[in-house]
């Protein structure tokens, strides 16, 4: 017999008689009325409560209003999205499929096209059989199919089913999941124990301090502390994009920034590594080169002819110039990155008296969190990367993953680790890993930030996830022989090779994608093998909010970050996969786009050049008139370039997936497991449409 959608017992719970009914009102001075009986409302009341009764009845009417209120913005925010569905993916206004390069890629596209297709054809199945009511063998009306009759064969088809499905389909489900359950507990005791480790920090307050104050007047004068030789490095590519709030370059905020460092000019150089191929954007970077230049800053413009290994390629190159000998240590900044003046002071004095020291990391700042969601998500798990993960890392093993920007490496250490090599996307972690493998140990300093931007469109994000991610995995191939060879102790090869690489780079993307993408739904369609609430529900919930207690202010987007990172799992599981086999995309770069944000500092620096007259600008930077016409138009009037929303055909066809799955789910009446495909699936739809982040349109 089939269940039935029966909402009686619903009603009967309401009816019941002489049961009070209790309105408490938030206001004290508000009385209570009971009602013992049908009778009992419409006995004589005092005034004074007919008074107090008639204000309960304007508050409840109030909070039906305001309940009203909401279920109207939810249905005029779902009608507003099936609008944009049918703009974009029927008349397809303003959009373009978001094309994959790599054969890989679309192999995972037409694996996921092939289980919709499945799951539509078998829930078209379930649902007829659901309404024959075909559920349950015991049955006594259970009509026996005969060869000629359709209506037998259709039901002999769906006996068949069941039986196939539940002996042979379901086991292998069932061992599945419960290897993918097992490396999910596993990596979530790995996060729990990292977030009892980061407690222990804040508890004791552990972090690095040094000795005294160097730069103090009487130490300096004492004791002579010398100011080390300091090498400071911006690669940087094609930045083009301008600030929203002034009419600057994402560069000229940086070498802004870099060149107001408090250290003294003849114990720095600061050298800018131009690796663009568009040669207005190269002439707007030499003039603003050449403005610091005047006023005295030790800065040189350096640009390769043969642009190979991308970032590495461009940092190796710049290491072999001759006057880097003189120098004793580097510090590296983005193009986007904004440190404060005391950045060297706060970082720098940590090698002296430290001979083993090969690495300073300093946290980052963001100064677009706020922009909108994604950029708030991405703040969520950058706070927690950065508070619980390096830090952990660094006061415990002295060894974490350089994050390739706002640091400082001692020039010897690169050059004993073999220095920058151009074999992947990610040369941070490279000579973090080798400069572990010798022996040189890192710091991180939580209290000490430089700002930068995250991306705040999602085909930015989702090409910054794909390097991020495929990047690890194609070092981890490379890296393996050497991490076994080396001399260094078992117990730091283990946390090399199971947590830093297997458990935090490639067991998180294939259980979060394989267990909540692909299991799950198949669940819906084999309940055999069903997975329990606390797998979809409890455990994830309670790893989300350990994710956000170093974000505490984010606390409200909880529910959101967790159907985000479980999008986001596509992504980088087809990374990991690309990096681990050496496919095309593991070795393939893509400069991430910023919107160029200055922080406030920033814009004090702008309106006090901005004040100076075009005959200073001419001085200081020795171009002719024509010429400064001729920058500065550039700078007024960039190219523009018309940009559409991308349609993401993965990101799509996982949306219908969960949806169809939700569907199958409403019928088996599984009210954890439905929410949880539901708002999925619309998580999904919304990302597939470009509906998250910037809105490029």
């Amino acid at each position: 017999m089939a269940p039935g959608l029966d909402f009686s017992d619903w009603w009967a719970k309401d009816t019941r008689k002489g049961t009070p009914v209790v309105v408490k009102m938030e206001n004290p001075n508000y009385s209570v009325v009971e009602i013992e009986d049908p009778d009992g409302a419409f006995r004589p009341v005092e005034k004074s409560r007919g008074k107090n009764a008639k204000k309960v009845t304007w508050v409840l009417l109030l909070r039906a209003h305001r309940a009203v209120g909401c279920v109207a913005w939810i249905a005029t925010l779902f009608w507003a999205l099936l609008g944009t569905v049918k703009k974009r993916l029927i008349f397809r206004q303003d959009v373009a499929m978001a094309t994959e390069k790599l054969g890989k890629g679309k192999l995972l596209f037409t694996i996921i096209k092939a289980f919709l297709v499945t799951s539509l054809m078998i829930l078209a199945f379930e649902i007829v059989a659901y309404f024959n009511g075909w559920q349950y063998f015991n049955n006594p009306n259970l009509h026996i199919p005969r060869t000629s009759d359709t209506q037998g064969l259709f039901h002999l088809a769906y006996v068949t089913w069941l039986w196939f499905r539940a002996d042979y389909i379901a086991p292998l489900i069932q061992a599945l999941s419960k290897f993918c359950v097992a490396l999910f507990l596993i990596q979530s005791a790995d996060r729990l124990i990292l977030c009892l480790g980061c407690f222990w920090i804040k508890y004791k307050k552990i972090k690095p301090t040094m000795e005294g104050d160097p730069f103090k007047l009487d130490d300096v004068e004492g004791s002579g502390y010398q100011y080390p030789m300091v090498l400071v490095q911006i690669p940087m590519c094609n930045e083009r994009e301008l600030s929203s709030l002034t009419l600057h370059q994402v560069y000229e905020q940086s070498i802004s920034a870099v060149c107001q460092l408090d250290w003294p000019k003849d114990r720095l150089l600061i050298q800018v590594l131009d690796d663009s191929d568009d040669e207005s954007i190269r002439c707007l970077i030499k003039a603003e080169v050449a403005t610091w230049n005047q006023r005295g800053v030790n800065i040189i413009y350096r640009h390769r002819l043969v642009r190979t290994g991308y970032k590495a390629g461009n940092l190796k190159s710049a290491m072999s110039c001759e006057y880097v000998k003189a120098y004793e240590f580097v510090a590296i900044f983005d193009a986007d990155f904004q440190p404060n003046p005391d950045f060297l002071k706060k970082t720098v004095p940590h090698f002296k008296d430290n001979p083993e020291l090969g690495l300073v990391q300093a946290r980052w700042g963001f100064v677009n969190k706020d922009e909108n969601l994604l950029t708030r998500l991405q703040n969520i798990n950058l706070c927690f990367h950065f508070e619980v993960e390096q830090q952990v890392n660094g006061v415990f093993l002295k060894f974490f993953g350089f994050n390739g920007t706002a640091g400082v490496w001692r020039i010897k250490a690169l050059e004993e680790s073999g220095g920058w090599l151009e074999r992947t996307t990610v040369e941070d972690m490279d000579i973090a890993v080798r400069a572990h493998l010798n022996g040189w140990k890192f710091i991180f300093l939580n209290d000490v930030k430089v700002l930068c931007e995250v991306p705040e469109s999602y085909e930015a994000y989702r090409k910054q996830q794909h390097r991020w991610h495929s990047g690890p995995m194609h070092l981890f191939r490379l890296c393996l022989p050497a991490i076994i060879t080396s001399k260094i102790a078992v117990w730091k090869k283990a946390n090399l090779i199971l947590l830093f690489f297997l458990l935090r780079k490639l067991i998180l993307p294939f259980y979060s994608f394989t267990l909540f993408c692909i299991i799950l739904p198949l669940t819906m369609f084999v309940p055999e093998a069903e997975l329990p609430v606390w797998v979809i529900c409890y455990v994830p919930v309670f790893m989300s909010f350990l994710n956000i207690l170093p974000a505490p202010k984010s606390f409200p987007f909880i529910v959101p970050y967790l159907l985000f990172e479980n999008t986001m799992s596509v992504t980088k599981f087809n990374a990991m996969v690309s990096g681990l086999f050496k496919l095309g995309s593991s070795y393939e770069w893509v400069v991430t786009k910023k919107a160029g944000r200055s922080s406030e500092s920033d814009l004090l620096a702008a309106a006090e050049r901005e004040s100076k007259t075009p005959n200073q600008l001419q001085i200081e930077s020795g171009a002719s008139e024509s010429e400064l016409t001729e920058l500065n138009q550039l700078k007024v009037d960039p190219v523009r370039v018309k940009r559409v929303n991308k349609i993401y055909r993965k990101e799509l066809t996982l949306a219908f997936l969960l949806l169809t799955a939700s569907v199958r789910s409403l019928l088996a009446a599984q009210g954890v497991h439905f929410y949880f495909l539901l708002f999925q699936g619309l998580t999904f739809l919304l990302v597939g449409l470009d509906l998250i982040g910037e809105q490029m349109s």
